[in-house]
């Protein structure tokens, strides 16, 4: 399938965020699915994923959720101990209450744009996202009508906003794949995040595929699991098409 791809640059109220926006190349109009990047940030790999949902019949956008750094961009196939730290330094910059601002202003940019569908909008995030992703379905109920969160950090905090507090006020359906073996992720946080979501009144799907680890649908790790992370995959699309098709 062709797509139409645009370099953009998103306005906030705090500056410009760059991002990319992709979407079948034929009349009519799409639903809109975000992506929100994960820790090592905005890079060519991630522009590949939001290719691959574009071509599912969506108009997909990403943003540089770092873009209140400035241009930070990583050569990830040098990361070294420096670089994670670096990496790190660049997540731990970001507050739930930021990137919900942010959702903000990418739903307004979602809704100036011909090809995209008015209304209810998909999301999906990995890594340091899956908790963005709540949080924006939370946040925005009306307009998430599902969500897809892969492998996903800090979703049990002492925060009041805390994505596992957040649940309740979520009302579109929550995809949940967590990662067999993840060193990001503490047995002990995993239990109190599935605890909450069965306490709470969230429209949900979990699984955590045997033989994963952290980052597993990611071709371009050690880690890429091929059969996992089609299965993942094939989830998504079904709950993109379940709630926006």
């Amino acid at each position: 399938m062709a797509l139409i791809e645009q370099h953009v640059m998103i306005p906030t109220q705090f500056g410009e965020a760059p991002g990319f926006t992709a979407v079948p190349d034929e009349p009519g109009h799409f639903p809109a699915i975000i992506f929100y990047m994960d820790a090592p940030g905005y890079r060519e790999e991630l522009l590949n994923h939001v290719r691959r949902i574009a071509k599912q019949g969506y108009f997909c956008v990403i943003f540089d959720m770092y873009y209140r750094l400035g241009t930070v961009r990583f050569n990830l196939p040098r990361r070294d101990d420096g670089m994670s730290g670096v990496i790190r330094a660049s997540m731990n910059h970001l507050t739930i209450q930021r990137v919900v601002e942010d959702t903000g202003a990418v739903l307004a940019y979602i809704d100036a744009q011909d090809k995209a569908s008015p209304g209810k909008v998909g999301a999906v995030g990995h890594c340091m996202s899956g908790q963005h992703v709540t949080a924006a379905a939370a946040r925005y109920p009306t307009r998430i009508a599902c969500g897809a969160s892969l492998y996903s950090v800090k979703m049990v905090t002492d925060a009041e906003d805390s994505p596992h507090k957040l649940l309740n006020d979520a009302a579109g359906e929550l995809f949940y794949s967590f990662a067999e073996v993840d060193q990001s992720v503490p047995e002990e946080e995993y239990e109190a995040f599935v605890k909450a979501l069965k306490a709470s009144s969230a429209n949900y799907i979990l699984e955590r595929p045997k033989g994963t680890h952290h980052g597993y649908m990611f071709a371009q790790r050690a880690v890429y699991n091929p059969v996992e992370s089609e299965g993942a995959w094939d989830k998504i699309f079904a709950l993109f098409d379940r709630n926006l098709k």
